[in-house]
């Protein structure tokens, strides 16, 4: 029997007695591991070989983990700092002696509960002397680690896991042994085909490619998978809506993504007691905490449609300080870039008619979950001309959706301080059936208007880019293309949708 070199190797290699790495053959017979991989495969399909594959889970140290490993565990510490005081102590006193601070007195105080090393109530802290810190299987753990030890108990590490000090990963280990046709050819003698793996300029050039025996190839054999890079799904389904947004005659605009409170609240007719505009809701920055270069013709004109109102409104009579205006903020929205461009501070006066968007990311101190973000992209856009109505609005929408394969749109009133009338879009999940809300609309109010310089009607609308993607591709969770939750395989394999 004659074999390619390499196929040889890994057949004199493997052992009939036990099971054997890939890699490791590899190794021993100095052949590159993906050609000793596809030579076990050719191997068992010649029923030379058994190829075993299983998978292996491997843990390893998170920074926050190495730091617990070396200082010790939070809860570890407040336990020591407690320790020797009889009776109830004062929480202060031994968070300060136990040198935690920031959210490493929270995780200390959780996990100090659920370990039952004592109890926490009304400001005290009291340890129980029957406790042992020193015998924790997860600081234990977190030290094997640190030590390039194994860890073999689960539910250890899945707790250390769950608390991001520990982080997991999955290989697939392919194993070769022998079979009794490998052993039997082996016995009867086996030689190295004179083949030739690859077709080259110098074979071309001689002639000798007539003369050679070439490798035969199973093209039906299991590869290695390779994951190239490419582009994210929600990238290309952003790239897709500026297409269809140039093609409805729209121009793009973009701006500071964090800006002022004047353009991404104030101008926009939002209160400044409004609780959107609180530290719950908002980012702000400490450093430069505020901005100088207002305009202040426009910064007199907004404040006079806070205070007074415009035309036949009465504003809304609540305090308003320029000092909160200038403000340096995250944008929550990207209807800041609306107001700058309305007003002409961004691109100069602008005559109707006109259409602009925007796709970029915005930042709100949101709950996480199935549908919510700390940041996200939001579909800016805006038509100003004469006489516009809510249906020139619906009808814009139900062509952009269109575009996407979605024709189910609902509408639904809603208030904001900035549009009247306004609505919310909906659109319904193709899986699950439920109405998902995939942005907001309506047409400026005169108050936001006035001020800005404008004369005639604009339409508006802020639409959520992650929902249309989860319209689009039938998903649940946003957090399935976004995070540490992220599913690769739907990243890695998720079609172009059109």
């Amino acid at each position: 029997m004659k074999l390619p070199e390499a196929q040889l190797a890994v057949l004199e290699a493997a052992s009939a007695n036990e099971a054997q790495p890939i890699d490791e053959i590899a190794t021993e017979t100095g052949t590159n591991p993906t050609t000793a991989t596809g030579a076990a495969f050719a191997l068992e399909d010649e029923g030379l070989l058994d190829v075993i594959e299983h998978t292996r889970t491997t843990a390893s140290l998170t920074d926050e983990g190495r730091e617990y490993a070396d200082a010790g565990l939070p809860e570890t510490r407040l336990y020591e700092a407690a320790d020797g005081i009889e009776g109830d102590a004062e929480m202060g006193p031994v968070i300060g002696a136990s040198g935690l601070d920031g959210p490493a007195v929270d995780i200390a105080l959780s996990n100090f509960a659920r370990k039952e090393y004592g109890k926490i109530e009304s400001g005290t802290i009291r340890i129980d002397p029957e406790a042992d810190p020193d015998d924790d299987p997860e600081h234990a753990a977190l030290a094997a680690l640190a030590d390039g030890e194994s860890v073999p108990d689960e539910a250890v590490l899945d707790r250390l896991a769950s608390r991001d000090l520990v982080q997991r990963e999955e290989t697939v280990v392919r194993e070769v042994r022998l079979t009794d046709d490998g052993v039997t050819a082996l016995m009867e003698g086996v030689e190295a085909a004179d083949t030739v793996g690859q077709l080259t300029s110098d074979l071309l050039t001689t002639g000798e490619w007539r003369d050679v025996e070439f490798a035969e190839y199973n093209v039906e054999a299991d590869a290695e998978q390779v994951d190239g890079g490419r582009i994210h799904p929600l990238r290309r389904t952003a790239e897709r809506v500026k297409d269809v947004l140039v093609g409805m005659g729209f121009e793009e605009m973009d701006g500071p993504h964090a800006d002022a409170e004047f353009w991404i609240n104030d101008a926009l007719f939002m209160p400044q007691d409004h609780p959107a505009r609180t530290h719950w809701d908002q980012f702000t920055l400490a450093d430069p905490p505020a901005i100088d270069d207002l305009p202040d013709d426009l910064v007199a004109g907004v404040k006079r449609a806070h205070l007074e109102g415009v035309d036949d409104g009465e504003g809304y009579h609540s305090p308003w300080a320029e000092d909160v205006a200038r403000g340096l903020t995250l944008r929550g929205h990207t209807t800041s870039l609306s107001a700058r461009y309305l007003s002409g501070e961004a691109v100069g006066d602008l005559e109707p008619p006109q259409r602009f968007f925007s796709v970029e990311k915005v930042y709100r101190n949101d709950t996480l979950d199935s549908t919510h973000l700390l940041e996200f992209f939001q579909i800016e856009g805006w038509v100003m001309a004469e006489d516009l109505s809510v249906r020139d609005l619906m009808g814009t929408f139900t062509e952009f959706y269109a575009q996407f394969g979605i024709t189910d749109l609902q509408f639904k009133p809603t208030y904001n301080p900035y549009t009247e009338p306004s609505f919310e879009l909906f659109g319904e999940h193709p899986t699950t059936g439920e109405l998902v809300e995939i942005g907001n609309s309506g047409l400026f109010r005169p108050e936001m208007l006035d001020p800005l310089g404008v004369d005639c009607d604009v339409m508006a609308w802020g639409l959520a880019l992650e929902r249309l993607l989860m319209l689009t591709h039938g998903f649940e969770d946003i957090r399935d293309v976004h995070g540490t939750l992220v599913d690769l395989d739907f990243l890695r394999n998720a079609e172009v949708v059109y």
